[in-house]
């Protein structure tokens, strides 16, 4: 139930926040927003400020706007007010402050987690693999690892990152034990492995796995925002990378994407390790839903700004049927790609087997 109350608040911040963007936009530019819902379905509850009606609906799970004159099938009165009478950069403006502001919203939690504490494991052992480098050469749990080849590594992704490198020849680590500090030549065994597009890379290993031992790093204002746009960015590029790989094929849709069923997964795992982590992802998908947002795909924000380019060079909208077709079709290929990526998530988390178990209880 707790992950349940996560899930819903999650995705309700990231949706509205979305929402809130196209708002906030049109409302600047001079468009009239009519409708301002949090939630969707059935109307609780209503109250109207000026030419907007904001709404509390039944299903708490995001929101909607709706603007004047958005329609295309809306007899339109020409007038500044209403969405499709704008000039092309105005509309253009409105759809992409809906995914930009869930971009900022992302932005700003990496920064907060900087800037508060961002947990981090330790380079301390927590447990050896059976004949790899590290246990042959005397390693021990609990043991802390101080530097790898006179470069400093104070935590576990930066140690691991400069030990996946050395694939040749051995490395002489500086480990640290009960307060003393010993040097170890360790050579490592060299595996062939993918990385997360498919491609396929030489990693060294040594055989460890990290402790349970958590560090909050913190960081300065300044450098707190710097460390999460730059979180952002690679982000970004990691997203995009991926995407790419499974358009040519190098990894499957089946592994490599989730939906809600997954986030909500996610979001329990996440719930039990305490709130930042909860912050944590809410920065991941917020981030997450701008990019696919911006995908030049029909119905998606990216596939509007699409249609306006294509108005722009042309002069003119496409046809309202043209619209009406493309738009269908890419419906028709999100519901298909939904469908799948539900019942991908029904296998992956073996939903079905635990219903089946609580129906034969």
């Amino acid at each position: 139930m707790l992950s349940l109350v996560y899930f819903i608040i999650v995705l309700s911040v990231l949706v509205l926040v979305h929402e809130l963007g196209h708002f906030a936009a049109a409302k600047r530019l001079g468009v009239r927003v009519e409708v301002f819902s949090f939630g969707f379905g059935p109307k609780l509850w209503s109250i109207k400020r000026g030419e907007t009606e904001y709404v509390l609906s039944a299903i708490p799970l995001g929101g909607y706007i709706k603007m004047a004159g958005d329609e295309p099938h809306e007899a339109l009165k020409r007038e500044k007010w209403e969405f499709l009478s704008r000039r092309v950069w105005d509309r253009a403006q409105i759809i992409l402050a809906g995914p930009l502001t869930n971009y900022l919203l992302a932005f700003i939690v990496f920064a907060v987690i900087f800037m508060f504490g961002s947990p981090t494991m330790t380079t301390e052992i927590g447990g050896l693999l059976k004949d790899y480098p590290a246990e042959k050469f005397g390693l021990a749990v609990g043991d802390k690892i101080v530097s790898i080849d006179g470069k400093n590594v104070k935590y576990w992704e930066d140690m691991t990152e400069a030990i996946y490198k050395h694939t040749e020849g051995s490395m002489r680590i500086l480990i640290e034990r009960k307060g003393e500090t010993f040097e170890e030549d360790i050579t490592p065994v060299v595996r062939k492995t993918k990385d997360i597009f498919g491609k396929e890379v030489k990693v060294a290993l040594i055989g460890i796995s990290p402790s349970q031992k958590i560090e909050k790093v913190k960081y300065g204002f300044l450098d707190s925002l710097n460390m999460g746009w730059k979180k952002l960015i690679n982000l970004t590029v990691m997203t995009y990378k991926a995407l790419w790989s499974i358009l040519i094929g190098r990894i499957s849709v089946k592994e490599s994407m989730t939906g809600p069923i997954g986030i909500f997964v996610v979001t329990g795992q996440a719930a039990r390790m305490g709130f930042i982590y909860i912050f944590h992802l809410m920065g991941i998908l917020s981030a997450s839903l701008a990019i696919f947002n911006l995908l030049p795909f029909p119905v998606l924000d990216g596939g509007h700004i699409i249609f306006l380019a294509l108005e722009k060079l042309r002069g003119r909208p496409l046809s309202i049927k043209t619209q009406e077709i493309i738009t269908n079709i890419g419906i028709s290929c999100l519901i298909l790609l939904t469908i799948f990526i539900f019942y991908n998530d029904i296998v992956k988390f073996g939903i079905g087997t635990k219903v089946m178990g609580i129906f034969k209880k």
